[in-house]
């Protein structure tokens, strides 16, 4: 597997039940592994090769990788419902063993440690890598905590941005509405104007037509009026016509 093509390294602060705590360090490659342990003062090594990792695999009918995947959880983090034992052995040396559940079966498994000549070396190279790790555990919080604080930063800026935008919109929705009000008000203005207008122009129309049909009145009534006095003044010279032609014809008779 892709994981497994790369050496990895680990290290517990085994507690123990009854005893002082352990500190475990394993090197995990893709095949086997190597494990160091100390409790300060002696230390313990284990270097299990890729025929013995093979041969336990096959026993519990696993393949390498994923035996050597459980082996490296189980002994890179101390599980809370495994129970650790790290017994004593022949020879000064020790078993490193832990229990775990597969398919609802309780197991164990054992390591044989066998004691170091170099305990100091031993205790040192762990207590090194613990300090490395540290060291590069710290790093990563500073880093963390900078990215974080960028990113809070980049979010305020964010919210401030938005908050005037919102703001912008809000004043921008005010003006459009404050506009439409004033355009509906001078619309409805110029209607009323319109409405005013064309009253006036009817009540002109409406006045012209009723002056056009007094003076058709007037002069009809003048012309009446002529008539009638021309036909009174022509009826007066008849009469005075008729009047001398009987005078004449009296004085001729007399």
């Amino acid at each position: 597997m892709v994981e497994w093509e790369r050496t990895k390294h680990t290290c517990l602060r085994l507690v123990l039940s009854g005893t002082d705590p352990i500190f475990v360090k394993g090197t995990w490659h893709p095949s086997r592994f190597d494990i160091s342990i100390t409790d300060g003062s002696s230390s313990w090594l284990c270097n299990a090769t890729e025929e013995e990792v093979a041969e336990r695999a096959a026993q519990w009918d696993q393949p390498v990788s994923e035996y050597l995947q459980l082996a490296e959880q189980y002994l890179g983090f101390q599980q809370p419902n495994s129970i650790y034992s790290f017994s004593d052995a022949l020879e000064g040396s020790k078993r490193l063993s832990w229990t775990f559940e597969k398919e609802g079966t309780k197991l164990e498994w054992r390591w044989k440690c066998k004691p170091s000549h170099e305990s100091k070396k031993i205790t040192v190279g762990i207590l090194n890598f613990l300090m490395e790790a540290n060291i590069r555990l710290s790093e990563e919080v500073v880093n963390k905590t900078r990215s974080f604080e960028k990113m809070e930063s980049e979010a305020e800026k964010c919210l401030a941005q938005g908050e005037r935008l919102f703001s912008e919109k809000m004043e921008f929705e005010d003006a459009t509405y404050a506009k439409a009000c004033f355009i509906s008000v001078l619309n409805a203005k110029k209607a009323k104007l319109r409405a005013l207008r064309d009253r006036e122009v009817s009540g002109k129309e409406v006045a012209e037509e009723e002056e056009e049909s007094t003076d058709k009145g007037e002069s009809s009534e003048s012309g009446r009026s002529d008539n009638e006095h021309s036909e009174e003044e022509a009826s007066k010279k008849a009469a005075t016509t008729t009047s001398r032609g009987r005078g004449r014809k009296r004085a001729a008779r007399s």
